[in-house]
């Protein structure tokens, strides 16, 4: 492990890291695009280069867009991607109340720390994880699902009638399309752009972005009702030190859920809310402002990519959309996933863990030092 350490300081690797860093940050502030998006940018790049860098810049990538995320689903209420979006239910109402650069720090603080934590357990289970993956099958993942899907409804809103049947609308939306199974035609009104299904950019700007917009223009105010920030991002900080077992619980949820192939990072951050929702003694704040949902949700999202790599890298199985593209890309320079990266590969597999802790730091690091400006876009007027 220390050979891959030197190995990636050593040589253009850690260029190849920021750069990767960077553009993660990017494809995580645009809304919608998500990891798999990013990663399919950088196919044309690292065909033909080194392993180590390519594998430092692509690692580099994924562990970064959770961060980016979080910009704008606390400035903007639009979640980056799928796993930020019980971000928005605390973070947008804290910009709103003149808590943005609050909210910004701790999510940014327990993103590192879910990301970094996620890499250790990486580190520690490479070698005795074989057994507990094959022990969740398709029933098992189907019930995670469900669990999902029922947590979404049950912390929707006060009325669990309703959240049942907006929960029902969205996989009623999510099923246009051809099905992944049989390849039949499914509520496509016969039209050919609608095979692949609703694009999800364009429903995220239906549902988060025209509302909000149009309730913004139409008081001519900004989102922000306070003329002031305060000292936000040091209180967010003391709020992640003061909540430190809810982001090491949620950091152990997202590493557990992120090991389960298929499930990945869309689930895992409405089980988090929940779960942090559950176990607070007082629950009055929560979707109206608590910080406590801004930092379970943001340390759990990082956390899952150091889940995911395992069943990606042990079996070439991959545990999310991102890392399903990340198989294609070890198999481009040549890598084939599987046992070989314990023995014969095994110096790429520590330079992959080195780049995920690595890429967290960098990644938070940038983003704190511009909290404090990106907050003051919810002081700008609508009109």
């Amino acid at each position: 492990m220390i050979e891959a350490f030197q190995a990636l300081r050593g040589t253009s690797a850690v260029l190849y890291l920021m750069f990767g860093a960077l553009l993660g940050l990017v494809v995580g502030i645009l809304p919608a695009l998500g990891g798999a998006a990013g990663l399919s940018l950088l196919f044309t790049f690292i065909y033909g280069m080194e392993p180590s860098a390519a594998m430092a810049m692509v690692i580099g990538m994924l562990a970064t867009v959770s961060t980016g995320d979080t910009i704008t689903s606390v400035l903007l209420g639009v979640p980056g991607s799928a796993s930020s979006q019980a971000t928005v239910l605390d973070g947008f109402p804290m910009a709103k109340q003149g808590q943005a650069a609050r909210a910004l720090s701790a999510g940014f603080l327990s993103s590192v720390i879910g990301g970094l934590f996620g890499a250790l357990v990486l580190t520690l289970t490479l070698q005795s994880a074989k057994q507990v993956i094959l022990w969740f099958g398709i029933p098992e993942i189907l019930m995670m699902i469900l669990f999902g899907v029922a947590s979404v409804a049950a912390l929707s809103g006060k009325s669990l009638p309703k959240g049942v049947a907006i929960c029902a609308f969205g996989m009623v939306v999510a099923s246009v399309g051809f099905a992944p199974a049989s390849g039949e035609q499914r509520l496509d009104l016969g039209l050919f752009y609608l095979g692949d299904g609703l694009p999800l950019i364009a429903c995220v700007i239906v549902v988060f972005v025209i509302p909000e917009i149009a309730d913004l223009i139409q008081q001519n105010r900004s989102i922000s009702d306070r003329p002031s920030l305060g000292n936000g991002t040091r209180q967010g900080v003391i709020d992640v030190l003061r909540n430190k077992w809810i982001v090491l619980r949620s950091a152990t949820v997202g590493c557990l859920v992120g090991a389960m192939p298929g499930v990945g990072g869309a689930v895992v951050d409405w089980i988090v809310y929940g779960q942090t929702v559950r176990s607070a003694k007082d629950k009055s704040q929560f979707g109206k402002g608590d910080v406590r949902g801004v930092i379970g949700v943001e340390s759990s999202n990082n956390a899952v990519m150091g889940g995911a790599l395992v069943p990606t890298l042990l079996f070439g199985v991959p545990g999310s959309g991102s890392t399903a593209l990340l198989l294609s890309a070890l198999i481009l320079i040549g890598i084939q996933p599987g046992p070989g990266m314990l023995t014969q590969d095994i110096d790429l597999t520590y330079l992959m863990i080195w780049s995920l802790a690595l890429a967290n730091i960098l990644g938070a690091g940038a983003c704190f030092l511009f909290s404090r400006h990106l907050a003051k876009l919810t002081l700008i007027p609508f009109s």
